[in-house]
């Protein structure tokens, strides 16, 4: 038989842009680093292992994203939406996802009804252990929605303004329980299974309109950036 990989060896499987993506991507979100950070190609690529090239595609692909500024001729920066921008984001993104659940309905499959399920279980595991992955799991869940639709111009412009909106809750939002998300999540896959529209888009609505009411300043300390990006690098095995 053969041996299953260990996690190193899946690990060291993922091309390294992507490990470098989602190790700056998570430290902007988790407010790692603060707003208007600047995000050197040369000092990042010299503790990721990673080549100038590499951080710079990086850093274009989470500028996309609205979680970078480029700037010409300065270099690159954490972006900083303001509570205008934030309130202009979710209410695109509120109708847009109104719209993924509307294209959702009467097109639901059995293994699509499992994925969302498996999905919600590893976010309602990770609320226990990981509060920075149950985030991520949470917004992740609304991309896979996207996904689902079938629909490729939907689901990039979901993935970019939950990218955008995870920016701005890591900016302006309160604390707010996981458990929240679980079962709301839970309720949402419910509704879709039923091809029940009228709930399903009510959910959806409620939902994003709950996140888009929390919404309270907070600061971030600055810390040195090679020491910030240590324990993310580690866990993708950089």
């Amino acid at each position: 038989m053969t041996p299953k990989p260990s996690d190193s060896s899946q690990k060291s499987a993922v091309p390294k842009s992507e490990a470098v993506y989602r190790i700056l991507k998570r430290a902007i979100l988790d407010q790692a680093f603060a707003a208007g950070t600047k995000l050197p190609e040369d000092s990042i690529g010299e503790r990721l292992g990673v080549s100038r090239t590499i951080v710079r595609q990086v850093l274009a692909r989470l500028n996309g994203e609205g979680l970078v500024e480029l700037r010409p001729n300065k270099g690159a920066c954490v972006s900083h939406p303001s509570l205008e921008d934030g309130h202009n984001i979710f209410a695109v993104r509120r109708s847009l996802e109104i719209l993924v659940v509307d294209s959702l309905i009467g097109n639901m499959t059995a293994p699509m009804i499992r994925e969302l399920e498996a999905h919600v279980d590893a976010e309602d595991k990770a609320r226990l252990t990981n509060s920075s992955a149950s985030i991520q799991l949470a917004g992740e869940f609304h991309v896979l929605l996207a996904q689902l639709t079938g629909n490729a111009i939907l689901s990039r412009y979901v993935t970019e303004l939950v990218s955008r909106s995870s920016m701005i809750l890591s900016l302006y939002g309160r604390p707010h329980s996981s458990d929240c998300a679980v079962s709301e999540h839970r309720e949402l896959i419910a509704a879709l299974a039923g091809n029940d529209r009228n709930k399903a888009c009510e959910l959806m609505d409620h939902h994003i309109g709950a996140i888009t009411s929390r919404a309270l300043l907070t600061s971030s300390s600055e810390k040195d950036l090679s020491t910030l990006l240590a324990a993310y690098a580690r866990e993708e095995g950089l």
